[in-house]
């Protein structure tokens, strides 16, 4: 399977940000990807109310959203906030394209780094995996990459390819974490880790303020037993890269750790 990595700079306004969602599901597509993902908070920057921007999943930007999947014929992941029952926002990943029309709702929330981000946002509850042209694909978004709970659960459940759409902190030592966590949960779950980020506002002029998690950049895709196969850098890009259900299975005959482990 083919899959773009596309890394932008989302704004504070739903519609802009739609434009570089246009453009990267044509580049994309252009690159012969069935499938491009789009980092977490996708829809609108971390740092403003969330809240007036939050639409349902039927509202005009998931439905625009869908209009770009289904003209340029592939499958898009791209993070948005949808309102929850309780008054705040969830932290939404909108799947559609090439058959699919589903959603993940953020499970761990950032309350770390002096962000709490459950202050706005509510939990979500179950993982999800999509099915696409017959891999199976799990969806997990940004400090949900902490967990690796969660990684071992979708592979268990069978997701050879686990996507991770982020808006990384930044701070010192928080690339590092990035990778780490990355190659870490490919190597917990021996799947395919495809991590894509936010790129780092200032690659763009923009100086982020506050302490919201605006985005470092440095998208990767991690091999099932952890190696870094393909990066970009801290500035907007799309990286198209390759995956495939035979790394998979080698990986999981060479280091068992999801038959070998007890706990």
């Amino acid at each position: 399977m083919r899959i773009a990595l596309c890394q932008i700079v989302s704004g504070p306004d739903p519609e802009a940000n739609l434009e570089l969602v246009a453009d990267g599901v044509r580049r994309a597509a252009e690159a012969g990807a069935e499938l491009a993902v789009f980092p977490e908070a996708t829809m609108a920057c971390f740092g403003i109310k969330l809240g007036p921007v939050a639409e349902p999943l039927d509202g005009p930007w998931a439905t625009e959203v869908r209009r770009l999947a289904d003209e340029a014929g592939i499958a898009v992941v791209a993070g948005m906030f949808t309102p929850s029952a309780d008054g705040r926002v969830t932290n939404t990943l909108l799947a559609t394209g090439r058959g699919l029309d589903t959603s993940y709702d953020k499970v761990h929330l950032f309350d770390a780094f002096g962000f709490a981000e459950s202050r706005t946002v509510a939990p979500g509850a179950e993982p999800v995996i999509v099915e696409l042209d017959g891999t199976s694909i799990g969806l997990a978004t940004c400090y949900d990459i902490r967990f690796p709970g969660l990684y071992t659960a979708l592979a268990e459940s069978g997701a050879s390819v686990i996507v991770t759409a982020a808006s990384w902190g930044a701070g010192e030592g928080k690339r590092d974490q990035w990778e780490l966590l990355a190659r870490a949960r490919a190597l917990d779950s021996t799947s395919w880790v495809v991590a894509c980020g936010q790129a780092d506002p200032r690659s763009v002029g923009r100086e982020p303020s506050g302490k919201a998690p605006t985005g470092i950049g440095y998208s990767l895709l991690a091999s099932p037993l952890g190696e870094v196969r393909a990066q970009l850098g801290d500035a907007p890009d799309v990286l198209v890269v390759d995956v495939d259900r035979e790394s998979v299975d080698q990986a999981r005959a060479a280091v068992p750790v999801l038959a070998n482990r007890r706990f």
